[in-house]
């Protein structure tokens, strides 16, 4: 039973047996949902090791007349158990190294996270692009999907961006899922193999999770691993790799898969850029098959397979920032690579729109404009937002949930791009003495806030019109807020009812 499962292939009938699931969060009622709901001899039993009791939990779990179903909370809830289970489907915010994710792998066949079950579990001719990295995940996401919406194709996006990856597949109607996945959920997805991926670049987040930058760039780069595995595995070559070579880390990887031949590779892969920028084209610079970059008139060019793709220009892209010329690029080389025609690509890159709390205008006082750039939650965010005006003074509010990450490149780069800082939140203390430790350019002033709106009126001081006032924070939001989301909805509201007054 469990060998015919472990053979990788999309098996949405294949008997799953006893099946343990890790966590109760949204992806681990999900995966509940689904199993109470196959019949009995797909399902025989569902432990749920639910962690800590809440009310929430409890009641979802109690909600549920099955007598396949049980379940205990706590890290515990697993200890002295001597029935082990077919599969156990772990919850991404269960680390690798926790008690229950530890006991559930020791008692399984085989474990998998959530996207990799689900993945498992559509549809045979269904497609998936999976798009991953540290920053810009979510809104080339959003653009791939909207692309492939407004082609014409039932296209939905999926994972940390929108419905929980198993609900999308259980509700049925899709045949391209537009995944955002996590290096959490990638940890444990052994044989997810989509047949578009997408790696942005890498750079230090999570470590706390992780324990190491080598384990969480490894989670990352394991699903290219599984694409190889699952292409062997079915006898041909199959999928597509989009990889953003403008970032070392990746561009390691890219010199790694190069020196394969195809038939060790087994997937085909797109270089987005070089070490030079997005303006590089891997083809001229080392000789590669394909390559995604801007040519010398601004244009969005994929080559792929020996055709030239040329979409539209920098300009015709309605959002800012060479960061998102870069993320039209990854999502235009997708759409490629699933045979998008290049008039459809084009029209739905000239349609998008950014997503909240992404460099989002919310106002202006006194000739001072307001951006929102909440979701910029670590260093390497705020760089490209800063980078994303130039010719325009700025005023940078930085801090919140300190990640403990090296503050020297974001100073430097605040001293380039910006006439001013703000340093608020828990990390306030430690981003102003960064700020203190480094010579700054004549002019530029740097001062300390407390909370959110006491930094907000700080910038107001220190803004001239003509400037603006950029939250782009490096950092979680968890000292004030429950997510980056409230912290933005906050900052447009409190900037609200100083355009009102």
């Amino acid at each position: 039973m469990a060998g015919e499962y472990i053979a990788g292939t999309k098996a949405a009938t294949t008997v799953l047996g006893h099946v343990c699931v890790l966590g109760l969060g949204k992806s681990g009622k999900s995966v509940v949902r689904y199993l109470v709901g196959q019949p009995e001899q797909r399902v025989r039993s569902v432990f749920v090791a639910a962690g800590a009791r809440t009310d929430d939990s409890a009641a979802f779990l109690e909600s549920f007349d099955d007598p396949r179903l049980s379940y205990a909370f706590g890290d515990d809830a697993l200890e002295g158990r001597e029935e082990g289970f077919n599969l156990c489907v772990a919850s991404p915010g269960i680390p690798y190294w926790h008690p229950l994710y530890i006991e559930g792998k020791r008692l399984s066949d085989e474990l998998v996270g959530e996207v990799g079950f689900a993945w498992r579990q559509s549809a045979a001719d269904s497609l998936w692009v999976a798009i991953t990295g540290t920053n810009g995940k979510t809104t080339t996401t959003d653009l791939c999907a909207h692309i492939l919406q407004e082609a014409g194709y039932a296209a939905r996006a999926v994972g940390n961006i929108g419905d929980v990856c198993l609900d999308a597949v259980a509700q049925g109607g899709t045949d391209i899922y537009v995944a955002e996945v996590s290096s959490y959920q990638l940890a444990s997805c052994p044989m997810f193999s989509p047949d578009v991926m997408l790696m942005l670049g890498i750079t230090p987040d999570h470590i706390h999770w992780h324990r190491t930058f080598e384990a969480y760039r490894d989670a990352k780069f394991r699903v290219l691993d599984n694409m190889a595995v699952y292409a062997s595995v079915m006898g041909q070559i199959s999928g597509v790799a989009v990889l953003d070579a403008t970032n070392e880390v990746v561009r390691q990887k890219v010199r790694a898969l190069r020196a394969q031949s195809l038939e060790q590779r087994r997937f085909r892969y797109i270089p987005l850029g070089t070490a030079e920028g997005i303006h590089g084209d891997m083809r001229a610079r080392c000789g590669a098959d394909n390559a995604a970059f801007l040519d010398g008139s601004e244009m969005l060019t994929v080559a792929f397979e020996g055709c030239e793709h040329r979409l539209c220009t920098a300009g015709d892209l309605p959002v800012p920032g060479p960061h998102n010329i870069a993320n039209a690029l990854m999502a235009a080389s997708a759409c490629i690579a699933l045979g998008v025609p290049d008039e459809a690509i084009a029209a739905g890159l000239r349609t998008f729109a950014l997503l909240p709390h992404r460099l989002e205008p919310c106002g202006e006082v006194a000739g001072v404009e307001f951006v929102n750039d909440s979701k910029a939650t670590n260093v390497d965010a705020t760089l490209k937002a800063l980078e994303s005006f130039p010719g325009r003074r700025l005023v940078v509010l930085l801090g919140g949930d300190d990640k403990d990450t090296d503050l020297a490149e974001l100073v430097a780069c605040a001293h380039r791009r910006a006439a001013a800082a703000v340093c608020f939140g828990a990390a306030g203390p430690r981003f102003f003495e960064a700020f203190q430790a480094q010579p700054a350019p004549d002019g530029f002033r740097c001062c300390r806030a407390g909370l959110l709106e006491e930094a907000l009126d700080a910038a107001i001081g220190l803004a001239e019109p003509g400037d603006i006032v950029l939250l782009s924070p490096a950092c979680a939001s968890f000292d004030q807020f429950s997510s980056f989301e409230q912290r933005g909805d906050v900052f447009k509201s409190l900037v609200s009812i100083r355009t009102q007054g």
